[in-house]
């Protein structure tokens, strides 16, 4: 039996990254799209409000985050958790990067087209969209490691 053009096309598009459609902004709903991060290096933190090294990352890194010179540095977090458990953290623990919440229905598979292949929070990539050099780390993040990964991404660029 031959493969349909039908079939060929439905595992094309299983394979694509999450759509604008599977992310909206944290809490107004809005949808929106890694295009929309303008700046030379891109940190994207996968995160939920039931991981602890999540929890604990989260006030650091959003210190780090205001030392950053305006419109070099975007950092956006991806809420991979329910809408009540993200305003409720958020709310004891707020951060100063936009959050942004995952929407769609298989958070693993839209992690695995980012680079994290085991599927494990928190999960965090840094990317010079320029050239397009990705460090990805999995497990939690301080002021020290993103420094280093966005030295080491900025350099591949030049």
């Amino acid at each position: 039996m031959k493969p349909s053009f039908l079939s060929a096309a439905v595992l094309i598009l299983a394979a694509l990254p999450a759509a604008a459609a599977d992310l909206a902004a944290f809490p107004e709903g809005k949808a929106r799209d890694f295009a929309d991060l303008k700046a030379p290096v891109r940190i994207v933190n996968f995160w939920g409000s039931y991981c602890k090294p999540c929890v604990k990352e989260m006030p650091e890194m959003s210190a780090w985050f205001k030392k950053q010179k305006k419109g070099s540095v975007d950092l956006v977090g991806i809420a991979v958790d329910r809408k009540e458990n993200i305003a409720a953290f958020l709310k004891q623990t707020p951060v100063s990067y936009p959050v942004w919440h995952y929407t769609g229905n298989d958070s693993r598979s839209f992690m695995k087209a980012h680079g994290n292949t085991v599927g494990a929070l928190p999960f965090t990539t840094v990317e010079a969209v320029k050239c397009g050099k990705r460090e990805a780390i999995l497990g939690g993040v301080d002021s020290k490691k993103l420094d280093e990964a966005v030295k080491k991404v900025s350099a591949a660029c030049k």
